[in-house]
């Protein structure tokens, strides 16, 4: 049974008379699915299945505060969502599942693009698509791994000692990285964006709590999750300096190749942290480790409005129609558990 839930005039949410409304709720189980925020939408992904909810334009001559119908496309994994011998090794299957989100990821923004367009456009070439993920990739790895290492190398003497050089490095990459987010939060373009993403962790949260998936229901719950992928990268920089520790000193042009090299290594081990944190969330050790990583999730998130966390629940209900998430063991499946 649900309590009842009151809606405010400008359609936020009110808890019950009595509540305590300082702390929104949680989940203390972690569900095989996940999710990414598309333009205008929700992409949600489980064990077989994925979908992208995506709530369309008003019709023209329709009042200004009309909401255009929520449209939701279903595609399925197939037999490649199965694990491979390989798959199935720590810090490898990371990588490999990573890989797979990556690829989903943008196959539904692309859908997501489509359907913003309208019926009669077509979805973006493959190859473009491809791309813009080297292009970013190339990106990512140049700012965070190739620039800070760069740049302590020219005080290298002045330090004087590889610890030193070590964290000075780990440093630079972490206050790197916090800036491009912070900057990226200020962009008033990304703020839907930024709603959607925190409609779809409400919503996730939602299931997980074995709550009824209505948006006055999802609203209650925290627009932070353990398994974010904000959550994700902040663990990738801060496992790199010890990583990077075993490498060494060495010349500049060997440290850059160790960084690149290393990056696989980063991805697989984040990739266990954040499953291992996923399934001890109720621990309070746990929750005081990934603490700042959830910190972060404030500049990436959003309270999203009822219409968007209707928009999440759809794109959830879609997956839901075809599979319940925990019917098959994680260990004998690739990519279940992704980041939220």
């Amino acid at each position: 049974m649900t309590d009842a839930v009151g809606l405010n005039v400008n359609g936020s949410v009110s808890a019950p008379a009595g509540a305590d409304t300082s702390r929104p709720l949680t989940a203390t189980r972690d569900a095989p699915l996940g999710g990414q925020a598309v333009i205008e939408g929700v992409m949600m992904r489980g064990v077989r299945n994925w979908s992208v909810a995506v709530r369309m334009p008003a019709p023209q001559d329709a009042p200004a505060s009309a909401l255009g119908d929520v449209s939701v496309k279903e595609f399925e994994f197939g037999e490649r969502t199965r694990v491979r011998p390989l798959a199935k090794v720590p810090i490898l299957r990371g990588v490999i599942a990573l890989g797979s989100s990556f690829s989903v990821g943008f196959r539904a923004l692309n859908v997501a693009a489509s359907a913003q367009l309208g019926e009669e456009a077509e979805e973006l070439p493959a190859g473009l698509w491809v791309a813009i993920l080297v292009i970013a990739l190339i990106f990512a790895v140049g700012l965070f791994f190739v620039v800070p290492v760069t740049l302590v190398s020219l005080i290298r003497h002045q330090l004087g000692s590889s610890i030193l050089f070590w964290l000075v490095e780990g440093t630079l990459r972490t206050a790197i990285f916090l800036a491009y987010m912070l900057l990226l939060s200020r962009v008033a373009d990304l703020r839907r964006t930024f709603e959607y993403h925190g409609a779809e962790h409400k919503v996730i949260s939602c299931y997980e709590a074995g709550d009824e998936l209505v948006p006055e229901r999802a609203a209650l719950y925290s627009r932070f999750h353990p398994r974010c992928g904000t959550s994700f990268l902040l663990v990738v920089m801060i496992v790199s300096i010890f990583v990077f520790a075993v490498a060494g000193l060495h010349a500049w042009w060997i440290l850059v190749l160790t960084r690149v090299v290393g990056i696989p290594v980063i991805i697989g081990l984040s990739f266990e942290v954040i499953k291992w944190a996923g399934r001890n969330r109720r621990h309070r050790p746990v929750q005081l480790l990934m603490a700042p990583g959830m910190a972060l999730q404030r500049l990436t998130t959003r309270e999203p409005s009822l219409d968007q966390l209707e928009v999440a629940i759809a794109a959830l209900n879609a997956v839901l129609a075809h599979e319940r998430p925990g019917e098959l063991s994680a260990h004998e499946l690739l990519g279940v558990e992704v980041v939220a």
